[in-house]
């Protein structure tokens, strides 16, 4: 049903895991812990899905805050659980709230600060990693809660990977050299989301030793992980969730899609 980054390990009262394709009752093909609202999918399964995975974490599916993302840079600080629109990053030092963005190639990142006690749950498809969402985030953390890069711990995870991430020059153009390949017999280059997003940590101080990436592909392990590329659009949605132990009421509204 989910991973667990192992960087989080040590923390007691953190939860943080990254949910793959098993475990749920969608069928073919969403099959089967499609987590998305915004698919095809018959609601209700979306809705037992999510009740599985956050029971299996241990928060009920009303402490979730999440946002219908954009592909964009905007962050949204946290305050009582519930739904959002336009954000592609979450912040809150609330316990009780469990961070959840949604995924299906495009890079999730989760961050940790052990001392403030806050932490991050981000969307970084290409658009998001060239405008420096992770950074930016960091810096915003700094601002709330007086974050350092130095007490942070990150997951960089399962998204797609560089070997099947090709794209055009407009693409290309807006990644350094470092982050990027040019295959000359396709005429087209390979972009590296994660090494990009992991030197956008680095760069604000969080260690090396203190960030964890997923060795996995949504498309090559394509049967544990739905991806969007491979499938052709037509497919689930994982989640890459954060949250720390605690008592949160639940938001009187909700907004229902992500």
């Amino acid at each position: 049903m989910f991973r667990r980054p192992a960087v989080f390990n040590n923390f007691a009262g953190l939860v943080a895991a990254e949910s793959t394709r098993h475990g749920g009752i969608s069928p073919v093909p969403y099959a089967s812990l499609n987590l998305g609202k915004s698919t095809g999918d018959d609601p209700s399964n979306v809705a037992e899905n999510r009740r599985r995975l956050c029971e299996a974490l241990g928060f009920r599916p009303e402490q979730m805050a999440w946002s219908r993302q954009v592909h964009g840079d905007q962050l949204r600080v946290v305050a009582e659980p519930g739904g959002a629109e336009g954000f592609d990053a979450l912040v809150t030092d609330r316990p009780g709230i469990l961070l959840a963005v949604s995924i299906a190639d495009c890079t999730p990142v989760l961050i940790y600060d052990k001392r403030n006690k806050a932490i991050a749950a981000i969307h970084s498809g290409w658009p998001g990693t060239a405008a420096r969402i992770a950074e930016k985030t960091m810096h915003r953390m700094t601002a709330e809660f007086g974050t350092r890069g130095a007490d942070c711990c990150a997951y960089i995870g399962t998204c797609i990977d560089e070997c099947s991430f090709e794209v055009g020059e407009e693409v290309a153009l807006q990644f350094e050299d470092v982050f990027k390949r040019y295959d000359p017999a396709k005429g087209k280059f390979f972009i590296d989301l994660k090494k990009a997003n992991a030197a956008m940590l680095t760069a604000c101080g969080v260690p090396g030793d203190q960030i964890e990436i997923s060795p996995f592909s949504t498309v090559l392990n394509n049967n544990d992980y739905f991806s969007h590329r491979r499938e052709k659009g037509t497919t689930g949605r994982m989640m890459a969730v954060i949250g720390m132990i605690g008592e949160t009421a639940p938001a009187d509204s909700v907004i229902s899609s992500v």
